[in-house]
């Protein structure tokens, strides 16, 4: 999985006063999990976008003046008004432990349903899956090249071994459902291969 580097400082304070202070100068108070205690640092709100406005997956290295941490983003706060960022809670990465994260689904192949008429519906955007950190996927590709008409693609076609996929095995993640043009033209196919056949005429 890529990785996106996010420099900061660390925080001495984390009382409301020194938080609002922060956000006035235009840093983003963060906090950082996972270790042998948390770390609280704060850096610099354009630092983020490459990381929370994206519908990519990605792993952050967080370098405080030259101490490294491997993390992921687990929660965010934003403003409701002006969706300005308002708080980041990472959890901090580990070689040897695996991590749980929600990954985007990938679409490949081109659909022989879609291209008779049908819809293609993503019903599955992101896909939670756990693994190790060198295993984790920037993907989960979603290969639809086999679907007809009508048909549904599930979690289990999407499986992999280097990673876990917590959902259930009836989970859907893309179909192709039939449009109403195309139910139309069955059922007037239905009806004219019905209709009495007329006599020739002599």
């Amino acid at each position: 999985m890529k990785s996106i580097t996010i420099k900061g400082s660390e925080r001495e304070s984390v009382g409301k006063v020194a938080t609002k202070a922060l956000r006035n100068a235009g840093l983003v108070p963060c906090v950082l999990y996972g270790g042998n205690q948390a770390v609280h640092f704060s850096s610099e709100e354009s630092a983020f976008k490459t990381l929370v406005y994206t519908p990519n997956a990605h792993t952050v290295e967080i370098d405080l003046g030259g101490k490294k941490f491997n993390a992921v983003l687990q929660d965010i706060q934003v403003h409701p008004v002006s969706d300005k960022i308002l708080h980041l809670d990472f959890f901090e990465l580990f070689d040897d432990k695996e991590i749980t994260m929600e990954v985007p689904v990938k679409v490949t192949g081109v659909s022989p349903g879609v291209l008779l008429g049908g819809v293609l519906r993503l019903n599955s955007r992101k896909l939670k899956v756990k693994a190790l950190p060198k295993n984790l996927p920037d993907f989960i590709e979603a290969d639809i090249s086999q679907l007809q008409m009508g048909n549904k693609l599930y979690v289990t076609a999407v499986a992999n071994d280097n990673y876990k996929l917590l959902h259930p095995d009836n989970t859907v993640v893309a179909q192709v459902r039939i449009s109403r043009a195309a139910m139309k033209a069955a059922q007037e196919a239905a009806k004219a291969a019905k209709a009495p056949a007329k006599g020739k005429k002599k």
